[in-house]
């Protein structure tokens, strides 16, 4: 049946799904986990492949990856083919191997693995595979979590078979200057924006960012920068416009990471009365294949849970149990548990096969033997939850 899990991760990869484009790779998944036997599967509103096993008892616990996949770039680059699923020297190479449709696929396995015994389990099973996250993490989880109130949610992001209790956060400030119009040979008849938004950056890297002894140093990055008129054939900038990503650590809420930069402006303008600026979130909507729209600001808050948390200290030992190594770490960039953990204070952890830098590359890849560890580890994790024993054997 390995074999048969294997080639089931292979045929999700043939599934292009980039955001908005999920339709395919539902389908695939919603099909697999009727043939393994869930108890029910349905797509929701957004386009969310949902399915359950029935066990007995008020727990739920949630495993949870995403269907969607970031663009391939360009094609010339790409050794394999990045729908191909190539498989070589025990990996699997193609765009969603790594990040993350065939830890998803392991979600769906290593739940059926324990369907011989849900009449035993204390609660139910619900594996969900989710749309737009790499557009807006956690939004369309949330959709999930409004519906099944689960006890214990599991992430699928790439772990290298670790427990992760923590992620920074995201969100994307916008910062724009005004000026004013001039023909660029009379300089000194306008206010030029460009100049204006170069005086504020300089200011905003200079800001003290804090810092999280576990997660590291909070970051404020500019990721892009657009002035108008554009092309500004020989016309002072009125207007410029910068994006910065900035990292989240615990704790941060939007107040917090708009008002440093709020006095900025402030000061800026007490100095130079011709200085003006403002700064607020981005704010974006996206599409999904159902026809339904989504709609978010981008923050996705950053989170963290304690070693001695007694969910976290339990995926520990079923992990012991099963012969995987028990180890604790963090993820360095944002998931879906920004919705469950950050924002909702679900117990959350993160699980899952393959690397972190491994995502978003050319020639993406995930391992096979991880991909293996990593059914074994869900059923584990999600066997201990529900307070059923686990073994090798219980393999469908």
């Amino acid at each position: 049946m390995n074999d048969i899990f294997i080639e089931d991760c292979r045929k999700m990869i043939h599934c292009p799904s980039e955001s908005g484009h999920e339709a395919a790779a539902a389908t695939f998944a919603k099909s697999v986990m009727e043939r393994l036997g869930y108890d029910r599967v349905w797509i929701d509103s957004v386009g969310n492949v949902v399915g359950l096993i029935k066990g007995n008892g008020s727990t739920i616990v949630l495993l949870e990856g995403h269907l969607d996949t970031v663009g391939i770039g360009n094609r010339a680059d790409w050794r394999f083919d990045p729908h191909g699923a190539v498989m070589e020297e025990g990996r699997m190479y193609g765009r969603g191997t790594s990040d993350m449709k065939c830890a998803l696929m392991a979600m769906i396995y290593g739940a059926a693995d324990l369907i011989p015994q849900k009449q035993s389990l204390s609660g139910d099973i619900v594996v969900a595979g989710v749309v737009c996250e790499e557009e807006f993490e956690g939004v369309a989880q949330g959709v999930i979590l409004d519906q099944i109130k689960p006890d214990l949610v599991i992430i699928g992001e790439a772990s290298e078979l670790t427990i992760k209790i923590g992620q920074r956060g995201r969100a994307e400030v916008v910062v724009l200057t005004h000026g004013k119009s001039a023909h660029s040979s009379n300089p000194s008849a306008g206010i030029n924006a460009v100049k204006q938004m170069t005086r504020l950056l300089g200011e905003i890297e200079t800001m003290r960012l804090p810092w999280d002894e576990f997660l590291g140093p909070a970051i404020i990055e500019v990721t892009d920068i657009h002035s108008e008129p554009y092309p500004g054939s020989s016309v002072i900038p009125s207007l410029c416009r910068a994006t910065l990503d900035r990292r989240l650590l615990p704790g941060e809420t939007e107040a917090s990471i708009l008002s440093p930069i709020k006095h900025i402006i402030q000061q800026l303008g007490a100095a130079d009365p011709d200085f003006s600026a403002e700064v607020f979130l981005a704010q974006a909507s996206q599409v999904c294949y159902t026809g339904k729209a989504i709609e978010a600001k981008r923050f996705f808050p950053a989170w963290r849970f304690a070693v001695d948390e007694a969910f976290v200290q339990q995926a520990l030992t079923a992990l012991g149990e099963a012969g995987l190594p028990p180890k604790i770490s963090y993820y360095s960039f944002c998931t879906d548990g920004s919705q469950s953990a950050g924002t909702r204070g679900i117990p959350t952890l993160g699980f899952g096969p393959s690397r972190e830098d491994l995502a978003h590359v050319v020639d993406e890849y995930v391992e096979i033997d991880q991909l293996e560890k990593a059914r074994t580890g869900y059923g584990a994790i999600t066997a201990r939850a529900l307070s059923v024993a686990w073994g090798p054997d219980r393999k469908i």
